[in-house]
């Protein structure tokens, strides 16, 4: 079997182990790298119309990253391989010009023990922000895993896993750099806060070019231009240590993102959310 890298020159063997195994030891699935045209698709697949737009951002952050999580599949008579589980990464993939993918092979029809498997692994497997997202929105696509039961299964709160997910929007080039360690995930999530594509690159090359830290990005982003240098946003900007205090035990309690801003006449106070549900929760602590 080759040794395919993964997320910018990481074995993926350091992401997903050659056996996955559960916390009893049990064999559940094997990891290996195979023909992409060697793959069936699933007869039982319930979805059969995918979001072109989104496959072509998929296949751009498979061109940049790879692929993170490994489709599933099963073994067929004849050398050939049943999709049970990553349609989207399998089209994707081929979007993106893949010869072989890498896949784990189930070895169970047991999905309850392959979840189990899959959920251990990421335990153990020391993943950087980008290979969680990647990990958790696959555990809810193919195993359909709401916010909350992710949350609870894995030990996190439900924002965690929410703002993890977001990252997932940020552009491919962008990723790469998560992946490759060259932007830190806090960098990552402040950068979330701008929806300009273009800014969004252009900040995160100064961020590489000019070593800024994740409080000059949270800086310039709060000054709304993505241009502004560290220390000079406008007045706006929380500049009373109170009210920087205030925001950041606001940010603990409700477990979210929440910025503070100061004007001569009037503030405003910031709460980001990830959803509806998140909303919800957030209505509830208040």
């Amino acid at each position: 079997m080759s040794t395919r890298k993964g997320g910018l020159g990481r074995s993926l063997d350091s992401l997903i182990p050659t056996a996955i195994t559960t916390p009893a030891g049990v064999t559940v699935a094997d990891r290996d790298e195979i023909d992409i045209n060697l793959i069936q698709p699933n007869s039982r697949q319930p979805r059969t119309v995918f979001d072109q737009d989104q496959l072509n951002e998929l296949a751009a952050s498979i061109k940049e990253v790879g692929i993170l999580q490994p489709p599933v599949v099963r073994t067929l008579p004849g050398g050939k391989y049943e999709l049970i589980m990553g349609e989207r990464r399998l089209r994707a993939s081929k979007l993106a010009g893949l010869k072989t993918i890498p896949v784990i092979v189930r070895q169970t029809p047991d999905n309850e023990l392959l979840r189990e498997a899959l959920l251990e692994n990421i335990h153990r497997s020391q993943l950087n922000a980008l290979e969680e997202a990647a990990a958790y929105q696959n555990l809810l696509n193919d195993f359909g895993y709401t916010h909350d039961e992710l949350a609870n299964k894995i030990g996190k709160s439900r924002p965690v896993i929410s703002n993890t997910l977001r990252l997932l929007n940020l552009p491919a080039s962008v990723q790469r750099r998560i992946a490759a360690g060259v932007i830190s995930a806090g960098h990552a999530r402040a950068l979330l806060s701008l929806t300009d594509e273009k800014t969004i690159e252009a900040l995160a090359n100064r961020i590489v070019a000019e070593n800024l830290s994740v409080r000059a990005i949270e800086e310039i982003v709060a000054a709304g231009t993505g241009k502004s240098e560290p220390g000079k946003a406008k007045s706006a900007k929380v500049t009373n240590l109170r009210a920087r205090e205030i925001q950041n035990e606001l940010a603990d309690k409700l477990d979210t993102r929440v910025s503070v801003e100061l004007g001569k006449a009037k503030g405003k106070i910031v709460i980001e959310i990830a959803d509806l549900s998140d909303l919800e929760r957030i209505n509830k602590l208040i």
